[in-house]
């Protein structure tokens, strides 16, 4: 099998900003259409001299935005409304999603078999599967998308059907799968 190509560093100046108590950075335009997906797309980075993993999120809107953490943004020394010198690089691997408790339960509560296909998925459909229970702030709506990840994984689905990957799935951040302004 061939060698992938290494991905070329994406560089671009960017303001901080904040949206629902998260710092973010939104991608400009032509940095955000040279990533290889319209999707999620996990990338290492230097963000203000300062070294930086993350999954870089859609906007719903075709481009890109990146959340601050608050320990990288007291080493980049990054405020709301500062410009932010940012190089990205896409990564061929992903890293693993923080699976959200209720999820981490009902997955621990199936049959062998179920548990197994989500170890066997990839990285980034585990992601996916995350991205969409996470999508909703109606308990029973989640509650609901735990119980057709399980029973989708149950019947040997690998990805969540019917989801528009190039969406923003966060409900603090998002209005009709678009990033909000403020």
């Amino acid at each position: 099998m061939a060698e992938r190509p290494a991905a070329k560093p994406i560089r671009f100046d960017a303001a901080v900003s904040v949206i629902g108590g998260w710092t973010i950075v939104r991608l400009p335009d032509r940095a955000s259409k040279q990533l290889p997906s319209r999707g999620q797309v996990a990338v290492t980075g230097i963000i203000n001299g300062q070294e930086f993993e993350t999954v870089v999120e859609p906007d719903g809107t075709f481009g890109h935005w990146i959340k601050v953490e608050a320990e990288l943004q007291k080493a980049a020394s990054l405020e709301p409304g500062t410009i932010a010198t940012i190089e990205i690089v896409a990564r061929p691997d992903w890293p693993e999603p923080l699976v959200p408790p209720d999820l981490q339960a009902a997955l621990a509560a199936t049959a062998p078999d179920v548990h197994a296909l989500w170890e066997q998925i990839t990285p980034m459909a585990r992601w996916e599967w995350v991205r969409w229970v996470n999508q909703t702030r109606n308990p029973a709506t989640r509650m609901r998308r735990v119980e057709v990840t399980v029973s989708k994984l149950g019947n040997g689905k690998r990805r969540p059907c019917c989801f528009n990957l190039a969406g923003c799935t966060d409900p603090d951040l998002a209005r009709n799968g678009r990033l909000v302004d403020h």
